[in-house]
């Protein structure tokens, strides 16, 4: 499944929103949700998007730094278990053990250049889970992955990841 009919929810950063670069970049691509989120919240974001993914029925989970964290959260909780992409996740700012759930497909994405959240806790985070399905990409950019999107290479990677999971 790509394009259009795959159906994707994105959970923003920080300093992202629904209308950030990464979110309309997913938005023109795919059937995409980008709920607002009060991001001063992380239990109630957590919860939001538990609802959000019981509703809106997602493919696959792409998650940015915060949103990156509220993802993680939500595959360690069970309430999601599909695809996940995990940008530059910050799971261990918000008290998060660095741990993925076994036999979930959970791609994670980290610049090299990050100067946000340390590399380390990426390839942490990407040691757990299930090997055969958890891939590390480390790239030549910055914390917000800007050349990704720039490039397009954001969208690639999400339909690479919906392809591998068949």
């Amino acid at each position: 499944m790509t394009g259009a009919a795959l159906r994707l929810q994105f959970i923003h950063g920080l300093e992202g929103s629904p209308q950030g670069a990464k979110a309309q970049l997913l938005a023109q691509h795919f059937t995409a949700t980008t709920p607002v989120m009060d991001t001063s919240d992380f239990a109630g974001c957590v919860r939001l998007h538990a609802e959000v993914i019981d509703t809106f029925k997602p493919d696959v989970l792409v998650g940015s730094s915060f949103g990156g964290a509220v993802a993680v959260a939500l595959l360690q909780k069970g309430l999601w278990r599909g695809s996940t992409l995990l940008l530059a996740q910050a799971a261990k700012h918000f008290g998060l053990t660095l741990v993925l759930p076994e036999n979930v497909r959970v791609w994670l994405v980290h610049g090299i250049h990050d100067d946000v959240v340390d590399i380390a806790e990426s390839r942490e985070l990407a040691r757990t889970g299930s090997p055969a399905l958890v891939r590390l990409f480390e790239v030549d950019d910055d914390h917000s992955l800007h050349a990704m999107v720039e490039s397009g290479r954001l969208v690639a990677l999400v339909q690479e990841l919906i392809a591998a999971a068949g």
